[in-house]
């Protein structure tokens, strides 16, 4: 069931009428439910499936998802998040045109063994042991097919408004970076190539930091966007701007939030700092 639901979000996520290349585009109506790191919070996550109108109740709105697994609590050292990554992969799958899992590092990172250390815990060993022990002889099926639907991901969610495109990744390139990025690769299927760790395109965007006025500027001449909302950089009180216009989100701590656009009449990225909402679940005081 698990190695089924991750291939069929696969599947999804190639063959959706909305990918080209290895971007998902979407057109001018409808609503964007825009959020940051996510990093196993089941809270948030149902969250966010309830505000985009997955459960049955209200209208669909696009919903991006990203940096999906690796929380920050473990159970005994291990790592449990593939379950996240597989409820990720099935309303992919449920919902094709509406729901864009956005690669990020830590999910390509899990796939070709890159090393990170989160609080003194090396993660991909925790998530690789969490699939161990859940499913003993069998973990490699599920290995493989974790690889598939990371490897189908699109980099980008580009967005038509009525006033210039919105660009959802979970990074850019870093300034430095820039001289060996290939700006074409949201144009284009992904290679094995840009995968590769510190000189792949792919790479160096999900990994970018430290992008700075100057690069924002250029990258809106180069992909026509007037406005990008990231992830992956930590943000206290969930939402920061770089300026001019790129937005930064968090939405895996307590403090994280989302962004809910009209697409039809899109807000400024000065504006969005006053629109970001609490991503926690509202209390019942009934």
């Amino acid at each position: 069931m698990v190695r089924q639901a991750l291939l069929d979000g696969a599947d999804a996520n190639r063959h959706a009428a909305c990918r080209e290349g290895s971007t998902d585009v979407v057109g001018q109506t409808g609503r964007l439910i825009a959020t940051g790191d996510l990093h196993d919070n089941p809270v948030h996550f149902r969250r966010l499936v309830e505000l985009a109108g997955m459960t049955g109740q209200g209208d669909l709105a696009h919903l991006t998802l990203h940096e999906i697994i690796h929380p920050d609590q473990l159970l005994g050292e291990v790592d449990f998040s593939y379950r996240a990554l597989t409820r990720v992969a099935q309303l992919k799958a449920d919902f094709p045109e509406f729901v864009h899992v956005l690669l990020a590092n830590h999910e390509l990172a899990q796939i070709i063994g890159s090393g990170i250390v989160k609080n003194g815990i090396r993660v991909v060993e925790a998530f690789n042991d969490g699939i161990d022990h859940t499913f003993g002889s069998d973990a490699h099926l599920v290995t493989d097919a974790i690889e598939v639907f990371v490897r189908s991901m699109p980099l980008a969610l580009r967005c038509h408004t009525p006033r210039g495109d919105i660009l959802c990744a979970h990074s850019l390139p870093a300034a430095a970076a820039m001289g060996r990025f290939d700006t074409t690769i949201l144009e284009r299927e992904m290679t094995d190539e840009d995968l590769a760790p510190r000189r792949g395109s792919a790479h160096l965007m999900i990994w970018g930091r430290d992008y700075d006025a100057e690069q924002l500027e250029d990258l809106v001449e180069r992909w026509g966007v007037v406005m990008f909302i990231l992830g992956h950089q930590h943000v206290p009180n969930g939402i920061e701007l770089v300026r001019p216009n790129a937005i930064v989100l968090n939405s895996d701590h307590e403090r994280g939030v989302y962004l809910d656009i009209d697409l039809a009449d899109p807000p400024s990225p000065e504006a969005c700092l006053g629109l970001a909402r609490s991503i926690a679940p509202p209390i019942d005081c009934s």
